[in-house]
C-alpha cells in the first residue's frame, strides 16, 4: 500500500485553469491543495493535442468537450483558441498524434427540437470556462447553459443548469468520434444498439473502426424522467444512433446526468455504475475526483515559483492520466481476442504509447506510482498471449500497430530490473523472446535483421534505419532480463544483436544511414531529410539521420567510440543544436538547430554531454529547453504530449536527472531547475533534492553530494532513490566550475 497522505476536506470553485491563490494552501484544512497548481489547459492549443476535461488518474474515463473532430488537430477533440462546442464526448486521447475515442458526445438544447444531428453546437465565452483536475465547467450561450463534468475511474457525472429556459432537451450521438476525414466520420459506426430500460436509463453498445477495432457498453442515466425522445435520420453509410431526449424543467433547474461504460457487456456497465456512482451528489464526486489526484500529486512537493509548480504538477497530471484501465469492477474485460477474460491482478490496463513513454513516463511510474508497474506489465504479458506478441501500441485492449520496435520489451525488462515482482518474470521473458524472434504482422522482418544484421532499406517498406536502431536496444533489454534470469544462451543471442546498430554507422559522414543489403549505402544521402512512414516514407521515424544517429541509449561508449573518442563525438553533437532544420513535418518540432524536443527520438540527446564529459553543456540546453519549450500557456508545448512522455521528461529534468537507459535502472545526472523536490515514496521514506544557489544565472552544477558525502559518479541509481535519502547540487554561474564527472 503506498504510504501517503491522504486529503480530506471541501473544494472551493476555481477560476479558470488554475486557482487565483498559487499558496495551494486550503483554507479549510493544513493540507497542500496540488491541484490547484495544475492547469489542464496547458498543451490544448494545436500541436501539443491535451484535453481540459475531467478524469482519474488511470482511469477508463476522460468526459471533455469536443470542439472539432475532423483531421490531425483535433485527435483530443479540442482546440484553445476555437469558439464553438460540438458537445462533451466520454473519452479522450491525451497528447497523441492519432485519433479515436470520442465516445457517446453528448449536447444539452433547449427550444424546438432540430433534426439536423450538427444544429445542437454553441458558441461559448472562454471567460467562463474552468478546468481543473476532475472537473470541467462552460457556459453555452446558444441554449443558456451551464454544462459541468466530473467523474470517477469507469463513469463520468454531468450537470447541467438550464438558466433561462422553460423547454430542456439533451442530444445523445453514438455516431461521434473523431476521424482523420468527413467521410471517415460519418462511416466508423459499424455496429450500434440502444435500449430504454426505463424512462431514466438508456444502455447500449457500439462497435467502431476509426485507429483501433473498439466495442464498448454503455448505461446512461438522468435523475428526472425523459418526457419524450427524437430520432435524428441517419447520413449515408452512418450506423450510429442520434436520440434526443427531451425533459420537463422550469428556468433555473438542473439535469444530471450519469455514465458508464464497460467492454464486457451492459450487466458491467450496470455493475461500474452502481459501484462508482450510487447517487446523485455531483458535488461529492467532483470532490471526491480532487481527493484522489491530490493523493497522487502529493508524492511530489516541489518547491518553486507558482509558474515552476504550475508546469510541474500540470506534466504530473498529464503523465497519469493514461495507461488507462479498462477493466471492470469486478477485474473482467474484453481481450484482443474479442473475449471476455478476468484481469491478471485483477486490473488491465491500455492505451500504451510504448514507442513515446518507455523513454522516461513508465521509468516515472516506476517512482512516483509503483504500484501500478506491476498490472501494466500483467497488462502487456497478457495482451501478448492472445496476440502472439507484445504490444506496440495498444489501445482499448487491442492492437494498433503504431510506430516502430516493440517497446513493451524494456518498459517489462525495466521494471524487472527495478525489483518489480508481481509478475512472472518467466513467462514475461518468454512473451519477449517471441515477440523479438518470431515475426509478426507489419512490423518485424527478423529474417532480414538477423541475416543482414540490420534491416536492408531495400528490402524494408520504409523506416529501415530507425527500426534497425529502436531494435538493438530492444534487444539490449531482452539481453538483460535474460541475464537476470540466468537464461545465458538467450542473453548471448540477444547480446550480439544489440550491436548491430555499428552496421548503420558511416565513418566517413559520422551518421546513421540507410544501407542495400549488398552491403552499400544507399545514395543520394541528406542527413537533413525528415520522413515519416505514413506520409513522406523514407527510412526514418519522424526524424532525420541528424537526430537518430545519437539512438543508442543502451551504449554510448561503444557510439563514441565509433566516432573515434569524445572529442569528434562532441564536435559533431556540436552540430546538431547548431545545423538549422527547416521543415514542416508537424511531429518534428521544438527545434534548436537539428534537435527537435517536440519528438520523442530527440529526449535524451542532450544528456549525452554528460557521458563525453562536458556535462556543463548538457546544462545549459537543459535550461534552454525549459525556457522555450515548456511555458504554462495553453500553446506552451513544443509537441504532442504523447500520453505523458513529454511531461515525464520535464519532471525528471527539473528533478536533475534522466534516464537515457532506462533499462539499466541509472538516471544521468543534468541539472535541477527548481529549488527542491521531496519524493514520499512507496515504502515510506522519503528522498529529497536540493539546488543551492539556483537562479537565472546560476545554471551549472559546481558539486554534487549525496546523503552528505561527496559524488562524482555522473549518474544515480534507482536503488539510491527507492531507499531514501538527500541529493544535493551546488549551482554556480560560473561555467569554469561546472564539476566534470
Amino acid at each position: 500500500m503506498y504510504t501517503m497522505k491522504f486529503f480530506a476536506h471541501t473544494i472551493i470553485a476555481l477560476a479558470a485553469g488554475v486557482s487565483a491563490s498559487c499558496s495551494g494552501v486550503l483554507s479549510s484544512a493544513d493540507s497542500t491543495d496540488y491541484a490547484s497548481f495544475v492547469d489542464p489547459f496547458i498543451g490544448a492549443a494545436d500541436n501539443g493535442h491535451t484535453f481540459p476535461g475531467a478524469c482519474r488518474p488511470f482511469g477508463m474515463v476522460q468526459t471533455s468537450p469536443v470542439t472539432g473532430a475532423i483531421g490531425w488537430r483535433y485527435c483530443s477533440e479540442y482546440v484553445y483558441s476555437d469558439s464553438i462546442i460540438w458537445g462533451f464526448s466520454q473519452t479522450h486521447l491525451n497528447g497523441t498524434g492519432c485519433m479515436d475515442l470520442g465516445d457517446i458526445l453528448v449536447m444539452p438544447s433547449t427550444g424546438q427540437r432540430l433534426r439536423s444531428w450538427d444544429a445542437y453546437r454553441s458558441p461559448f465565452n472562454k471567460k467562463t470556462e474552468e478546468a481543473s483536475p476532475g472537473y470541467y465547467a462552460v457556459t453555452l450561450s446558444a441554449p443558456d447553459v451551464r454544462a459541468e463534468l466530473t467523474a470517477t475511474t469507469r463513469a463520468a457525472m454531468h450537470r447541467y443548469t438550464y438558466i433561462n429556459s422553460d423547454s430542456a432537451s439533451l442530444l445523445i450521438d453514438l455516431q461521434h468520434g473523431p476521424a482523420w476525414s468527413e467521410s471517415q466520420y460519418h462511416a466508423q459506426v459499424r455496429e450500434c444498439e440502444v435500449q430504454w430500460l426505463d424512462n431514466q436509463t438508456i444502455a447500449g453498445s457500439v462497435r467502431n473502426a476509426v485507429w483501433v477495432n473498439q466495442r464498448y457498453f454503455f448505461v446512461m442515466q438522468f435523475n428526472r424522467p425523459v418526457t419524450d425522445t427524437l430520432s435524428l435520420p441517419m447520413l449515408e453509410r452512418e450506423r450510429g444512433k442520434r436520440i434526443v431526449a427531451t425533459f420537463d424543467m422550469q428556468p433555473g433547474d438542473t439535469l444530471l446526468m450519469k455514465v458508464a461504460l464497460s467492454t464486457t457487456g451492459i450487466p458491467g456497465a450496470k455493475a461500474n455504475l452502481a459501484a462508482e456512482i450510487p447517487g446523485w451528489d455531483f458535488d461529492y464526486t467532483r470532490t471526491a475526483a480532487r481527493d484522489e489526484w491530490n493523493s497522487y500529486l502529493g508524492r511530489i512537493e516541489v518547491q518553486g515559483t507558482c509558474e515552476e509548480k504550475t508546469n510541474f504538477y500540470t506534466a504530473y497530471y498529464h503523465a497519469i492520466i493514461q495507461p488507462n484501465i479498462i477493466s471492470d469492477t469486478d477485474g473482467s474485460y474484453r481481450n484482443a481476442a474479442d473475449s471476455v477474460v478476468a484481469a491478471p491482478g485483477g486490473e488491465f490496463y491500455s492505451t500504451f504509447s510504448l514507442w513515446d513513454t518507455y523513454r522516461a513516463a513508465h521509468p516515472f511510474y516506476t517512482i512516483a506510482t509503483p504500484e501500478k508497474v506491476d498490472g501494466f506489465v500483467n497488462s502487456l504479458v497478457a495482451q501478448s498471449e492472445v496476440q502472439g506478441f507484445l504490444p506496440i501500441w495498444a489501445l482499448w485492449g487491442g492492437e494498433t500497430y503504431t510506430m516502430i520496435g516493440n517497446h513493451a520489451v524494456p518498459v517489462i525488462a525495466e521494471a524487472y530490473r527495478k525489483g518489480f515482482c508481481g509478475f512472472d518474470a518467466d513467462k514475461a521473458f518468454n512473451a519477449i523472446k517471441r515477440t523479438q524472434t518470431v515475426p509478426h504482422p507489419q512490423k518485424s522482418d527478423w529474417d532480414n535483421y538477423v541475416r543482414y544484421g540490420y534491416f536492408p532499406t531495400d528490402l524494408t517498406p520504409a523506416e529501415s534505419v530507425s527500426s534497425t536502431l529502436e531494435s538493438t536496444y530492444d534487444d539490449y533489454a531482452a539481453a538483460e532480463m535474460a541475464s537476470l534470469l540466468g537464461r545465458t544462451d538467450d542473453e548471448k543471442i540477444f547480446r550480439e544483436r544489440a550491436a548491430f546498430y555499428k552496421n548503420l554507422f558511416d565513418k566517413e559522414t559520422k551518421f546513421m544511414r540507410p544501407k542495400l543489403a549488398d552491403g552499400s549505402w544507399k545514395t543520394p544521402f541528406d542527413p537533413s531529410g525528415v520522413s515519416h512512414a505514413e506520409s513522406t516514407g523514407g527510412d526514418y521515424t519522424e526524424g532525420n539521420a541528424w537526430q537518430y544517429t545519437w539512438h543508442v541509449q543502451h551504449d554510448i561508449p561503444g557510439l563514441i567510440e565509433l566516432f573515434g573518442g569524445n572529442r569528434p563525438f562532441i564536435e559533431k553533437l556540436d552540430s546538431v543544436f547548431s545545423v538549422q532544420l527547416v521543415t514542416s513535418q508537424s511531429d518534428v518540432t521544438g527545434l534548436i538547430g537539428q534537435y527537435a524536443h517536440g519528438n520523442e527520438p530527440s529526449h535524451h540527446v542532450t544528456y549525452l554531454y554528460v557521458l563525453a564529459g562536458q556535462p556543463w553543456r548538457t546544462q545549459e540546453l537543459i535550461r534552454e529547453v525549459f525556457d522555450r519549450f515548456y511555458r504554462p500557456e495553453p500553446d506552451g508545448l513544443s509537441g504532442n504530449d504523447d500520453c505523458g512522455q513529454m511531461s515525464a521528461w520535464y519532471m525528471f529534468s527539473a528533478m536533475g536527472f534522466y534516464p537515457v537507459d532506462p533499462v539499466s535502472a541509472k538516471y544521468i545526472l543534468g541539472a535541477p531547475q527548481m529549488p527542491g523536490f521531496t519524493l514520499h515514496l512507496a515504502n515510506g521514506k522519503t528522498f529529497t533534492i536540493k539546488a543551492q544557489n539556483l537562479s537565472r544565472e546560476a545554471i551549472y552544477v559546481e558539486s554534487v553530494t549525496l546523503d552528505g558525502e561527496p559524488y562524482t559518479l555522473p549518474y544515480i541509481t534507482h536503488e539510491d532513490i527507492t531507499k531514501g535519502g538527500s541529493l544535493v547540487f551546488r549551482m554556480t554561474s560560473d561555467k569554469s566550475k561546472s564539476y566534470r564527472q
